[in-house]
């Protein structure tokens, strides 16, 4: 069956702070010269689906990516999980963990909507009846706080744009300042300088992506379930499912199999006042802050699985759940047809009942994408980088992972996912 492409790369929508400035030559590691030479592939190797093989290295080796992964899954089965490096340093496993920036707010949106479907809250409750939203001393909150809901949170519908005012999960510096407290920021230290600033537009009334609307979705689960961010998703969203290796990432540290990640910028560090340079994945910005709209790290099978979930009614989302999932926002449907649901973009399939939904990630070091289709193929692709000498996009992956489906003659009958889930 042909596969309808929907251009994703022009639309896509991500995490990222506008990259470091700075020379940075010496955080550019791995280049197109030396990849060809150093290409290691794991995982099982599917004939019928070498195309998806071809097409992640010639990404990666004209990039200069040293670190990749893909995981698919047809009808609900996975059918390829592969590891990829252009680097004698790593070896990349189809379980070796990345940052996955954007992916991330699937997982938030979700756990809201857990909370609504088990009558811990309605999507209609303004945030500002549960969060306190103070600003510092001197400042008035906008009155328009009281008409931003939990539906005009995950929708980006808030009144926040930060092509007009900046994003403020990386504005570290600039909140330090303002309040006159310490790097590295607390969650709390960006509400509270947010709360004091105008908004952008009457929340509801138009579309415009907000990092910092899903950082105040992460503090309403804490507050409503008594647990911290993390272990609210992880006990009642990812166990059900068997989903063990996720976890939220650091700015700094390491997590066991978790790969490296690179990128031709560096910047100040912004996790304390120290001011020195760091490489750009590695302290210019805060993953704490991050959080709740860009901090999990996974590997490609752990998001093949998860957006496996989305497929049917289950014990972890109901019906009732995946339509809020899935409901048109109140305005924000873009002229190509397409538009942001809870945590995912949503484009219905002309002349059918279904629907293609996707999302991207970008931040520095990292991009991510993980596509559903309504053909039953579901895909993730991960990378350690979003930016090289080469100039090329990195969002031409999700042409290249349609290029790879559209030339399957025949899609395997086996079934991965027991071999990395028990």
């Amino acid at each position: 069956m042909e596969l309808a492409r929907r251009s994703l790369g022009k639309l896509a929508v991500a995490t990222g702070a506008t990259a470091a400035v700075g020379t940075g030559a010496g955080y550019l590691i791995g280049r197109p010269a030396d990849a060809a030479a150093t290409w290691k592939a794991t995982g099982t190797a599917v004939p019928a689906l070498a195309g998806f093989d071809n097409q992640m290295k010639a990404f990666m080796q004209a990039r200069g990516v040293t670190a990749g992964q893909v995981a698919v899954t047809y009808k609900g089965r996975l059918v390829l999980a592969r590891g990829y490096s252009t680097s004698t340093a790593m070896t990349v496993q189809p379980t070796s963990l990345f940052r996955i920036a954007s992916l991330s707010k699937s997982f938030t949106a979700a756990a809201i909507v857990k909370l609504v479907q088990d009558g811990k809250l309605s999507l209609s409750t303004p945030v500002a009846n549960i969060l306190d939203i103070t600003p510092a001393s001197g400042l008035t909150r906008d009155s328009r706080w009281s008409t931003i809901t939990l539906w005009k949170l995950l929708q980006h519908l808030g009144g926040w744009d930060r092509d007009v005012s900046g994003d403020p999960n990386f504005k570290d510096a600039v909140i330090s300042r303002t309040l006159g407290v310490p790097l590295e920021l607390q969650h709390a230290d960006v509400i509270k300088y947010m709360a004091g600033q105008k908004l952008d537009f009457t929340p509801g009334t138009k579309y415009a992506y907000s990092n910092f609307g899903y950082l105040l979705a992460g503090r309403v689960i804490e507050k409503v379930s008594g647990l911290s961010y993390e272990s609210y998703v992880k006990q009642k969203l990812l166990a059900p499912l068997k989903i063990k290796r996720m976890s939220l990432g650091y700015s700094i540290a390491k997590h066991s199999g978790e790969t490296s990640y690179e990128s031709q910028y560096s910047g100040p560090t912004v996790l304390d006042m120290t001011g020195k340079t760091v490489a750009a994945p590695y302290g210019s910005f805060s993953m704490r802050i991050q959080d709740a709209n860009g901090g999990w790290i996974a590997s490609a099978p752990d998001l093949v699985r998860w957006a496996r979930m989305f497929d049917a009614p289950s014990s972890v989302l109901n019906s009732t759940s995946l339509g809020r999932v899935w409901a048109k926002p109140s305005t924000g449907v873009n002229a190509d047809g397409w538009y942001y649901g809870l945590g995912w973009q949503i484009r219905p399939v002309t002349g059918g009942t279904g629907r293609n939904t996707w999302h991207t990630g970008s931040m520095p070091g990292t991009y991510t994408l993980l596509v559903r289709t309504s053909g039953g193929l579901s895909w993730a692709a991960l990378f350690n980088r979003r930016d090289d000498a080469s100039g090329k996009s990195y969002g031409d992956i999700d042409a290249a992972m349609w290029t790879a489906a559209n030339g399957v003659k025949s899609w395997p009958t086996h079934d991965l996912f027991p071999q990395y889930f028990s």
